[in-house]
């Protein structure tokens, strides 16, 4: 279960106007301005449960699943996954995740990826047999044979996101978080990322984070949304309740984006 309550976070951002004389300036009076990434966010996730985390870019989406994985530490609130605090107890605790950023890469650039498996396979302390079997499983359901001979730099962007899906779920994590997992994909990838999404979820009870623009993929994927704009949490309930006025979820997320003034 996921809880956070309250959870601040701010950025301290230098700012300057153009020209070689401002730039002189700053090096020796540097203004700063401060930047609310999240206000006061709270929600509750249960076990199992698929979310979609939708809001404008700069909402605060990606600073919430980096507190959440253990990446950042807020200035005020708390948070519990699993019964852990992520950035105290991290070391525990990205056993039980894994992370998915669209625009990052957890693989090897130059090697195999097969070769960046295994090194994962020692950081997570993984046992050769459940190795076995996840990488099995992993290759047979996103079909990753012949990709895990190839060098990730020579991936397509559709291979790779597949791949780094693979990557984060070679542990077994009881918990998926996803950054814009579809992020640049042509259609069957991204019907391929999908199905095993929820066939992730269906057979092993995953609970998943998912962030994205592509409402395509919240409609196809979760059940609920919870809507961040300007680092608060502007709504939380079903995709039914959202979508009620009619018009597709590109017409209604944009309608919300414009009574929330976000």
């Amino acid at each position: 279960m996921i809880m956070m309550n309250d959870i601040c976070k701010s950025y301290h951002v230098a700012k300057r106007n153009a020209g070689f004389k401002e730039a002189c300036r700053a090096l020796f009076c540097r203004e700063y301005e401060t930047i609310k990434a999240l206000d006061r966010v709270s929600f509750t996730i249960a076990d199992g449960e698929m979310v979609g985390y939708i809001g404008p870019n700069g909402a605060g989406k990606s600073s919430t699943i980096k507190i959440l994985s253990g990446i950042l530490t807020p200035d005020g609130g708390a948070c519990l996954v699993n019964g852990r605090t992520p950035w105290k107890e991290r070391v525990d605790h990205v056993r039980d995740i894994g992370v998915v950023f669209g625009q990052r890469t957890q693989l090897w650039w130059d090697v195999p990826v097969i070769d960046s498996y295994d090194l994962l396979k020692d950081i997570y302390s993984i046992s050769k047999e459940t190795y076995k079997h996840n990488l099995e499983e992993l290759t047979e359901l996103l079909d990753l044979k012949e990709l895990l001979k190839t060098p990730a730099r020579q991936l397509s962007l559709g291979q790779r996101m597949r791949c780094e899906i693979g990557a984060s779920l070679l542990h077994g994590p009881k918990l998926l978080f996803l950054d814009e997992p579809t992020i640049g994909l042509d259609a069957v990838s991204k019907l391929a990322v999908r199905e095993f999404i929820l066939r992730q979820n269906e057979e092993h009870g995953t609970t998943v984070i998912l962030t994205t623009h592509d409402m395509q993929d919240i409609e196809a994927l979760t059940r609920r949304i919870i809507l961040i704009g300007k680092g608060r949490v502007l709504m939380d309930g079903s995709l039914e309740d959202i979508r009620r006025g009619g018009g597709n979820i590109d017409q209604t997320v944009a309608r919300l984006y414009r009574d929330y003034d976000i």
